[in-house]
């Protein structure tokens, strides 16, 4: 692994780091990440579901020093169907982030291992009165109605019960609509040099008439030995490309309600 995932390793939450501090956001909505792993022609699993695994062991060490750096880990229902993931630090050294399922229709699987007693907090967010009991110790955050599914709608639940820096970790439903609602701060996509030529897609956002609406966020881009490449992208401060990056942008791309991102309430297939 490379020193970008030897250098995430170091959040422990104790106490706050200076990087930490840089994680705190001036609009005081929790700082937050997302991430996912792909081949290099987009997909996050074949057409069957498999996913296992597309992305190699650098992959795998640098999610788990992305879960190690962030208070909560979050997941749509779909995810924890799907793949019944632990959602802990377990192959690096840290501590393991509060454990938080999107569950609008209360469908999860209360034996779900995400749901195991470890001494980390455990959330599920759904409807009121949705759902089988949980486990003992899971908190459940009741939301009123279809638009407090909105991701800052979820944000501000997460947010008011102390939980600031936010790994939304899956899957493409969850994450296409943080994305969409222009509340993500850093994404993280890992591709892999494997063609499946079929299966689902990892992102997707309202579609751009011309290329001067998309999203260019500053990046980084690290290759690891195994042929996987991470871009680790800015979306803070995301320029939109018209002619030469260098030019000022016309109007109509500096103003953000020409081209408004609708917010997009998380359903139960997240």
């Amino acid at each position: 692994m490379d020193d970008t995932t030897l250098r995430l390793r170091s959040h422990k939450r104790v106490s706050e780091s200076p990087v930490q501090a840089n994680l705190r956001r001036s609009d005081d909505r929790p700082y937050v990440i997302a991430q996912l792993g792909q081949s290099l022609d987009g997909r996050i699993a074949t057409t069957s579901g498999d996913s296992k695994y597309i992305n190699g062991p650098h992959a795998l060490d640098h999610l788990h020093a992305l879960r190690a750096s962030v208070d909560a880990v979050v997941v749509g229902v779909g995810t924890v169907c799907a793949d019944d993931p632990l959602l802990t630090v377990r192959r690096i050294a840290g501590v393991s982030p509060a454990r938080v399922v999107i569950d609008p229709s209360g469908r999860v699987d209360p034996k779900a291992r995400c749901f195991a007693e470890d001494g980390i907090r455990r959330l599920v967010l759904r409807r009121m009165a949705a759902g089988a009991p949980l486990p003992t110790g899971v908190e459940v955050v009741p939301m009123a109605d279809p638009s407090a599914f909105e991701p800052s709608s979820i944000l501000e639940a997460l947010k008011q019960r102390g939980l600031s820096r936010i790994l939304v970790e899956g899957g493409p439903t969850t994450l296409s609509a943080f994305l969409e609602a222009g509340l993500v701060d850093e994404l993280h996509v890992f591709v892999s040099p494997v063609i499946l030529g079929a299966g689902r897609i990892g992102l997707s956002r309202k579609a751009c008439d011309t290329l001067a609406q998309a999203l260019r966020p500053k990046a980084q881009v690290h290759v690891f030995a195994d042929g996987d490449v991470l871009f680790r992208c800015d979306l803070k401060d995301s320029v939109r490309e018209e002619g030469s990056r260098d030019q000022p942008l016309p109007p109509e791309v500096r103003n953000p309600d020409e081209h408004p991102l609708q917010p997009r309430a998380l359903r139960a297939a997240g």
